[in-house]
C-alpha cells in the first residue's frame, strides 16, 4: 500500500464561479487560477501522483500549457486515477480538509464528499470532508484565499492493468 498527500491553495477574486470538490457554491468570489481552481480536486489529484510516485499536476498539467485554461478539474481528476491505476495502483480511501473562513461548508460538504468518492470509483463511506476556518488568522482567515489538504490511500489495482504490487 502507498499514502499520498496533496496540498493546493488560490486566492479567492471577484468575477469567477467558486468550485470545491467539482460541487458550484454560490458565493460572491470563486477562486483565481489557470483552470477551474477546484483546490480539493486539485489537492485529492496530488495526493494520488504523490502515491503513485508520478509526480505532481504541476507536471501533468503546467498553467503555461494553454491546452489547459479553464480545465474542470473534475476531468482532471478523472485523467489522474486513469494514470494511478495504469501504474497499477487504486485508492482505498481519501480524507480531505479544506481550509476557508467563508463560506461555511458544513450543507455542502455531504456533495463534496460524494463527487470526491464518484471521482475516485470510492463508496462515499471511504471518502470524508473536513472543513476548517482560519480563525481570523492570515490569508485563509481573512477571506482572501482557500486552501486544502487531502491524503489518499492507495492499493495494487485489480489485474485488469496487469500490474501486482
Amino acid at each position: 500500500m502507498r499514502v499520498g498527500l496533496g496540498h493546493d491553495t488560490h486566492r479567492l477574486v471577484d468575477g469567477r464561479p467558486l468550485i470545491l470538490g467539482g460541487v458550484r457554491i454560490d458565493h460572491p468570489r470563486g477562486l483565481y487560477g489557470h483552470s477551474d481552481a477546484d483546490v480539493v480536486l486539485h489537492a485529492v489529484a496530488d495526493a494520488l501522483l504523490g502515491a503513485a510516485a508520478l509526480g505532481d499536476i504541476g507536471e501533468h498539467y503546467p498553467d503555461t500549457d494553454p491546452r489547459w485554461k479553464g480545465l474542470d478539474s473534475g476531468r482532471l481528476l478523472a485523467e489522474v486515477v486513469e494514470l494511478v491505476a495504469r501504474a497499477g495502483w487504486s485508492p482505498i480511501n481519501c480524507d480531505v480538509t479544506i481550509h476557508a473562513q467563508a463560506p461555511k461548508l458544513v450543507s455542502h460538504k455531504p456533495l463534496i464528499r460524494a463527487n470526491v468518492a464518484r471521482l475516485l470509483g470510492l463508496d462515499a463511506t471511504s471518502v470524508n470532508i473536513k472543513a476548517k476556518t482560519g480563525e481570523d488568522v492570515g490569508p485563509i482567515g481573512r477571506a482572501e484565499a482557500i486552501a486544502c489538504e487531502a491524503i489518499v490511500l492507495l492499493g495494487p489495482a485489480v489485474a485488469a492493468h496487469g500490474a501486482s504490487h
